[in-house]
């Protein structure tokens, strides 16, 4: 592994602190607006997959690793992006619809769809809000070019809850089909209610 992503993975992993989904929420959030990896780490779940494989930080499991921009020509920082997962919606977040996804029966929501075509949590998009500022934590590494870093850093780690980079994790079919089903579930719902 090369010496910078060593770096950024030992940085993700062991930070001087942990920051709670509900710092990132206020308009005072800690992240920088910079570019950047970040780490999201959870505690108190009932999920469907073990964490025993996963790295973890002061007893709460590594579940997902995402970056901020995802390309060259992207314009969100750590700060930005980190906001859109703590509290923004599921259509704009990976991880909040893997999230709503596979604690759907736990948190009693529901994917829904919308007249133009997107998929949100409804009511449940403040469910999640939050659960993750109850359970979730994050920690990040400013750098450059997070989309050379990140195949890298998660080819590295168990990360149930990351999709892209990481189709030979023993949790991808089931993740991939729970976030199927509930888009396939939201469309019927949505042709009942333009039927009735």
């Amino acid at each position: 592994m090369p010496a910078p992503v060593s770096d950024l993975l030992s940085q993700l992993l062991r930070p001087d602190n942990l920051h709670s989904a509900e710092e990132l929420q206020g308009k005072s959030s800690p992240a920088p607006a910079k570019r950047g990896v970040y780490a999201w780490f959870f505690k108190d779940a009932m999920w469907p997959f073990s964490t025993e494989g996963c790295a973890h930080n002061d007893g709460l499991p590594l579940l997902y690793l995402g970056i901020a921009p995802a390309r060259v020509d992207g314009r969100s920082s750590l700060r930005s992006r980190l906001r859109t997962h703590s509290r923004g919606n599921s259509d704009a977040s990976t991880l909040r619809m893997t999230l709503g996804c596979v604690l759907s029966e736990q948190l009693g929501i529901r994917l829904q769809r919308s007249k133009s075509g997107r998929y949100r949590f409804g009511p449940g998009e403040r469910v999640l809000t939050d659960w993750l500022a109850r359970h979730a934590f994050v920690s990040w590494v400013a750098c450059d070019e997070p989309w050379i870093a990140e195949p890298l850093l998660i080819a590295q780690l168990d990360l149930p809850l990351n999709l892209q980079h990481n189709g030979t994790h023993a949790f991808f079919p089931t993740l991939q089909a729970a976030r199927r089903a509930a888009r396939l579930r939201a469309n019927l719902d949505a042709g009942r209610t333009v039927e009735n």
